[in-house]
C-alpha cells in the first residue's frame, strides 16, 4: 500500500530560538511521505530565513511559507488548515505543528497506524491527539501531560480539549469540516475547536496514552501545560471569573450556526448547554446535567456545577 502523505501545518511568529530544533525533528520523522506549511504572522526575526533554510535542506517542493492573518496564533492555523495550497497537497493526513517543540521520531507514523486501524465511526472524520512530555527551556524533562482516562466524546468536548493541537493528526473528512466552519471570533484554540466539531458530527477519536513529543515550557508559550496544582488552580479561577464563560459562549454560537452537521443527540446535547448558559440556579444545573457535560476529573466536574449555580458557566 501506498504510504500516506501527512501535510504538517506550522503557525510561526518570532520563534527563531526553537524553531530548528522542531524543524530537525520533523525531518527526522520514520514516516517519510511529509510536506511542510508554514503560516508565519509577521516575525521580526530570523523565522522566516530558518524555515527557507529548511527548505533548502529538504528540498523547496516540500516546504511552503506564507504571511499569515496576524489576528492571533488560533486564526493563524484555521487559516492555514483552509489554504487552498493544503487542500492541494494531495495529502490524505493533516498535523498541527507548534515552532518550539520537539516530535519524537516515530510521531507521525504512530498517528497513522493509529488512524489507519481505528473503526469506522458514523462520521469519516478522524482525529487523534495523544500525551507529551513537557521539557523546560533547555530541554530538560519536567513531567507529563495528565493522561485522559473518560471516554472522549461531545460531551466533554462542550467543557475541555482532550489534547493539545501540537499532537494532533486528522484526515481529510476532518480537514474539510474545519474549512466549511470557519474561525469563529473568540473561540478559545483550534485544538479545543477542531475536537468540538469532529465529536459533534459523530467522527472517530483516538487518544494515545504514551508521549508523542517534547512540549516545550517557556515565557513565550501561547499555550501553556494543564498539570499540577497551579495549572488546575487557575482553571479555577478563569471559571470564576467567567473567562470560561466567554469561550463557551462563542463555541455554542459556533456550534449553533453549523447545527445541521451535528448529529441528532449533540444537538439535544448542545441545546440543554446553551440553557446552562444562559441561567443560573437550580434550574442552570439542571440543564448542565442534562446536557451530559462533563469533564476529566470530578473535582472540575463539581466546579462546572458550582459556576452553573452562581450563572458562571
Amino acid at each position: 500500500m501506498t504510504s500516506p502523505r501527512v501535510a504538517v501545518l506550522l503557525a510561526s511568529r518570532n520563534g527563531e530560538r526553537f524553531l530548528p530544533a522542531q524543524l530537525a525533528s520533523l525531518a527526522a520523522q520514520s514516516h517519510r511521505d511529509w510536506c511542510l506549511f508554514v503560516s508565519d504572522d509577521g516575525s521580526h526575526d530570523a523565522t522566516r530565513a530558518i524555515v527557507a533554510g529548511f527548505a533548502a535542506d529538504v528540498g523547496d517542493e516540500r516546504v511552503r511559507l506564507y504571511d499569515g492573518p496576524c489576528r492571533g496564533f488560533v486564526a493563524n492555523f484555521l487559516s492555514l488548515v483552509c489554504h487552498d495550497d493544503v487542500g492541494a497537497a494531495n495529502a490524505g493526513y493533516f498535523a498541527f505543528c507548534d515552532q518550539d517543540d520537539v516530535w519524537h521520531s516515530d510521531k507521525l507514523a504512530r498517528a497513522l497506524t493509529a488512524l489507519a486501524a481505528a473503526p469506522q465511526a458514523g462520521h469519516p472524520a478522524r482525529l487523534y491527539g495523544g500525551r507529551t512530555r513537557l521539557i523546560d527551556e533547555q530541554g530538560r524533562e519536567t513531567g507529563l501531560s495528565p493522561p485522559f482516562a473518560a471516554p472522549l466524546s461531545f460531551a466533554n468536548a462542550l467543557v475541555q480539549s482532550y489534547a493539545g493541537a501540537n499532537t494532533m493528526v486528522f484526515n481529510a473528512a476532518a480537514r474539510e469540516l474545519l474549512c466549511r466552519c470557519g474561525s469563529p471570533e473568540g473561540i478559545a484554540s483550534h485544538d479545543w475547536w477542531t475536537y468540538l466539531l469532529v465529536s459533534g458530527v459523530g467522527g472517530r477519536l483516538l487518544y494515545d496514552p504514551l508521549p508523542v513529543l517534547d512540549y516545550r515550557q517557556h515565557a513565550a508559550n501561547a499555550q501553556g501545560h494543564n498539570r499540577g496544582f497551579a495549572a488546575r488552580l487557575a482553571r479555577l479561577r478563569d471559571l470564576l471569573a467567567g473567562r470560561m464563560r466567554g469561550w463557551n459562549a462563542c463555541h455554542v454560537a459556533a456550534l449553533e450556526a453549523h447545527a445541521e452537521l451535528l448529529t441528532a443527540p449533540n444537538r439535544v446535547a448542545l441545546a440543554h448547554f446553551h440553557r446552562a448558559l444562559d441561567g443560573c440556579g437550580p434550574a442552570a444545573a439542571r440543564a448542565l446535567c442534562a446536557s451530559g457535560a462533563r469533564r476529566q476529573r470530578a473535582i472540575d466536574n463539581l466546579a462546572l456545577f458550582s459556576c452553573a449555580l452562581l450563572g458562571r458557566l
